[in-house]
């Protein structure tokens, strides 16, 4: 059985139909009560609710699992101790494969959750248990909550200058590269950078989305102070604020920016393009995508 966490998100979910393929069973942790149905519907054996934080209850979590991946909720000040958590849990139980999500950059002090992350990697390699590291970049997913904009204004805003040129990846390439990684032999011990397309400016991100949805689209530099304002409206946390803005800050810097290779080579196909994307989304529907 492979025990994932975070398993209500949405890279939890795209993970557990591309094992739920591949006829796995699947123990998934959820935070709320309200969460299990829709695992269940997609094929998930046992849910449990569980604080990631909560020793004793990982203790039982992990209790006849071959194999976990890990997925900690999105920039989490709490990330490195539920690593040190579940990889306690993990090596107690002997559990036979540690994959971790990890992202693309981790050694980047400059962006607090991706430094969280180098943090737990380093407490994976020290805790001898046989492990994998995926290192993905940013979702193509992610333009999905400006899609009424884009589709709507022609706009697509983001939080750093038009310039800013990141690599990008499809989540649901992720999920079957997570699944392969799981399922077949071969992985112990890699470090593998998850990257779908080449480093593109967000006019180019804006010009693919015009052309592949037939309608003007333009890259729209969204000030900070307007993005903050926005989120925090919504719910978002000091921490979360604080850590996005200085990502923000990072990629009208630097950009991210990986290589496609490993993920080639792991699927043995290229990853999704962006084109490829869009025209996929857009064939969807409107309210087909943008589940979080």
């Amino acid at each position: 059985m492979i025990l994932i966490t975070g398993a209500a998100g949405k890279t939890g979910r795209a993970v557990i139909r591309a094992l739920a393929e591949r006829a796995e069973s699947i123990r998934g942790l959820v935070h709320r009560p309200e969460q299990a149905s829709a695992l269940k519907a997609l094929g998930v054996e046992e849910v449990l609710v569980v604080d990631l934080r909560d020793r004793g209850k990982m203790a039982m979590a992990v209790q006849g699992i071959r194999a976990i991946y890990h997925l900690a909720p999105n920039v989490s000040p709490d990330e490195m101790e539920m690593g040190k958590v579940i990889i306690a849990a993990a090596k107690s139980n002997a559990v036979e494969h540690f994959v971790f999500h990890s992202v693309l950059h981790p050694q980047i002090e400059a962006m607090p959750h991706h430094w969280q992350k180098a943090r737990v990697e380093e407490l994976l390699f020290a805790s001898g248990l046989p492990f994998t590291i995926l290192q993905p970049t940013a979702y193509m997913q992610n333009i999905l909550a400006q899609w009424d904009q884009i589709i709507g204004n022609g706009k697509f805003p983001v939080p750093y200058p038009a310039a800013t040129r990141l690599c990008l990846v499809d989540l649901e390439d992720v999920a079957q590269a997570a699944a392969t990684v799981l399922s077949k032999p071969g992985h112990i011990g890699a470090i593998i950078e998850l990257v779908g397309t080449p480093p593109m400016s967000q006019s180019e991100i804006a010009e693919v989305l015009g052309g592949q949805l037939g309608i003007s689209v333009a890259a729209d530099h969204l000030p900070v102070e307007l993005w903050e304002r926005g989120v925090r409206a919504s719910g978002l946390g000091d921490y979360q604020v604080r850590t996005l803005i200085e990502m923000f800050h990072y990629y009208e810097s630097h950009g991210l920016i990986g290589n496609s290779n490993a993920l080639r080579c792991l699927l043995q196909r290229q990853p999704t393009s962006f084109p490829e994307f869009v025209r996929r989304i857009a064939g969807k529907g409107d309210n087909d995508h943008r589940t979080g």
